[in-house]
């Protein structure tokens, strides 16, 4: 009788952590879905120069960090009036995400995400990104980009890069 009940303990035991597995599985599925939404909406959205779709990804104190040095967005100031000037004239810019990884805080209210994001004209980057979970909904709260360079021609880029900084100073 010990033997049986021993035996039913330990099956209740497995389909309970089975079932909390499959759980947090379609939990994490379904904000993995609800993340890539919000991003690709933050891209499509710079696409159309959707100034309230775009400036609606971010929290209220977001900040995107451009690709020149200088370039540190914030919200709800500076990277609002940027947003603003950009758009006004109905063009924005368009990158398409190729790839993305999200990964989660053991709360499952943050995430952190990095993508390689594609533009026709400008070519590869590297998004990455911490997006917050605020009253039900994934908002981004830092996201940097950054400009992919080929390990092939990095000296190439390097030596170019140092001449405009160097002349940026000399200014």
């Amino acid at each position: 009788m010990q033997r049986y009940l021993a035996g039913l303990l330990l099956i209740i035991c497995s389909l309970t952590v089975m079932s909390f597995a499959q759980d947090h599985k379609i939990q994490t599925t379904t904000e993995n879905q609800a993340i890539s939404q919000l991003m690709d909406g933050l891209h499509y959205a710079a696409s159309q120069a959707d100034l309230d779709g775009y400036l609606g990804s971010f929290t209220p104190t977001g900040v995107f960090m451009g690709t020149d040095d200088w370039e540190r967005w914030t919200r709800p100031i500076t990277l609002d009036e940027y947003v603003k000037e950009r758009f006004k004239e109905g063009t924005g810019w368009t990158y398409t995400s190729v790839e993305r990884h999200i990964n989660f805080a053991d709360d499952g209210q943050t995430a952190w995400l990095d993508e390689i994001i594609v533009s026709k004209k400008w070519g590869r980057f590297r998004g990455t990104g911490v997006v917050t979970k605020q009253n039900n909904t994934w908002k981004i709260a830092h996201y940097s980009m950054s400009v992919l360079v080929a390990n092939e021609a990095f000296v190439d880029i390097s030596k170019i890069n140092q001449k405009a900084f160097e002349a940026r100073k000399s200014n």
